[in-house]
C-alpha cells in the first residue's frame, strides 16, 4: 500500500514539472492558444458545475473537461475486467458558412468556405486502489479552413483521491499538453513578382501553444437521509493563456435520479480578463429501463458579453448498459 502511495505522490509531481515546462509563464500568452475549440466544455452535467467537480466526475464526463456554432459530440466506454476502461470519443465543431474575401475581392469573390475542428479522443481508465482513481487522453486535433489545414496531439492526465468514508475528494488533472500547432496549405501561396517574373511563395504562420492548464480540486459530498445527497465542489484552475480561476458548485440529488446542479466562478484579475461566463445552472434526469439506464442533463450558462445570445443552453443523453 506504502509503494501506491508513492506511486500517486510521483504521478502528481510529474503532473506538476510537465505543466511547468510547458507554460511559458504567468500570462505569457494571455488571449492566445491553437486549438481554442478544446477549451469548449462538454457534457451538460460538468457545464452546469462549471468543472468545479473534477474530484468526483466519473463515467463519460470524466473524459474532460458563440453564436451560428454547432457543437456535435458522442463518446462511449467499455470495461475490460481488471484491466480498466476504455473510452473513446468523437468532436465536431462548424461555425458555418463564410465568404471568400482577397485584397482584390473585399466584399467576396462569390465563393464560401466552411470551416471544420474535429478532435478525436482515446482514452484509458484504471482504479489504483478503492481510493486512487487514474485516467488518460488521447487527443488527435484537426482544423480546416479554406485551403489550409493544421494537425495535432494533446494529452490530459488526471488522479482522484477518496478519503474514505468521509465524504471528502480530492482531484488532478493536467489537460492538453502536446506540442504546438501551425496552419500550412496551398492558401497561404502568394504571387510576388521578382526580376520581371512571378514567383510563387508560401507564407509561413506562426505556431501556437496549446491551451494546456492545470487543475485542482476538492469535494465532499453528504447524505441527508435515505434518498437526499449533496455534493459541494471546488477548484483551482492555472494556465498561461488567460486569468486563474475559482469555480465553485453545489449538487443535489434525489434517489440517483433527478438532479439540480448549480454554480459560479471567480477571476481574480478582474482588471486583466473580466469572466466571459456567470452563474450556470442545471438539472437532470437517470432512470433505469430494465437493462438500460437512460439519462437527460440540461445546463444553462450565462454569457456576460455584449453582442452574444444571452445564454448558452447544453443538452445530452446518456444511455448505460
Amino acid at each position: 500500500m506504502k509503494l501506491k502511495y508513492i506511486k500517486v505522490i510521483l504521478i502528481i509531481t510529474l503532473l506538476i514539472l510537465a505543466y511547468e515546462s510547458s507554460s511559458a509563464g504567468p500570462r505569457g500568452r494571455l488571449g492566445t492558444s491553437a486549438a481554442p475549440e478544446l477549451m469548449i466544455p462538454l457534457g451538460s452535467v460538468g457545464t452546469s458545475l462549471q468543472g468545479s467537480n473534477i474530484a468526483y466526475v466519473t463515467g463519460i464526463d470524466a473524459m474532460y473537461y458563440v453564436a451560428d456554432i454547432d457543437m456535435q459530440y458522442v463518446a462511449g466506454v467499455v470495461k475490460i475486467g481488471n484491466l480498466g476502461v476504455i473510452g473513446a470519443s468523437l468532436r465536431s465543431l462548424n461555425i458555418g458558412e463564410e465568404i471568400v474575401t482577397t485584397e482584390f475581392f473585399p466584399e467576396g469573390t462569390g465563393e464560401t468556405f466552411s470551416p471544420t475542428y474535429l478532435v478525436m479522443n482515446l482514452s484509458y481508465a484504471r482504479a489504483m486502489t478503492d481510493k486512487i482513481h487514474f485516467g488518460t487522453n488521447i487527443k488527435l486535433i484537426n482544423e480546416k479552413i479554406a485551403e489550409v489545414s493544421a494537425t495535432g496531439v494533446a494529452f490530459d492526465f488526471g488522479l482522484q483521491y477518496v478519503a474514505g468514508k468521509s465524504g471528502l475528494r480530492f482531484g488532478i488533472t493536467l489537460k492538453n499538453l502536446g506540442p504546438s500547432m501551425r496552419f500550412d496549405g496551398p492558401g497561404l501561396d502568394a504571387t510576388f513578382i521578382e526580376n520581371g517574373h512571378e514567383v510563387v511563395r508560401r507564407v509561413i504562420l506562426q505556431d501556437f501553444q496549446l491551451p494546456t492548464s492545470l487543475e485542482i480540486g476538492l469535494s465532499y459530498s453528504a447524505t441527508f437521509s435515505t434518498n437526499n445527497h449533496v455534493s459541494l465542489s471546488s477548484s483551482f484552475q492555472n494556465n498561461s493563456y488567460s486569468s486563474d480561476e475559482y469555480r465553485f458548485g453545489l449538487e443535489y440529488d434525489y434517489n440517483r435520479n433527478f438532479f439540480l446542479r448549480g454554480s459560479m466562478n471567480i477571476l481574480p484579475d478582474k482588471e486583466e480578463n473580466e469572466a466571459l461566463f456567470g452563474p450556470t445552472f442545471g438539472a437532470g434526469v437517470k432512470y433505469p429501463f430494465g437493462n438500460v439506464t437512460l439519462g437527460f442533463d440540461y445546463a444553462y450558462r450565462i454569457v456576460n458579453e455584449d453582442g452574444f445570445d444571452s445564454t448558452n443552453q447544453f443538452f445530452t443523453l446518456n444511455v448505460g448498459f
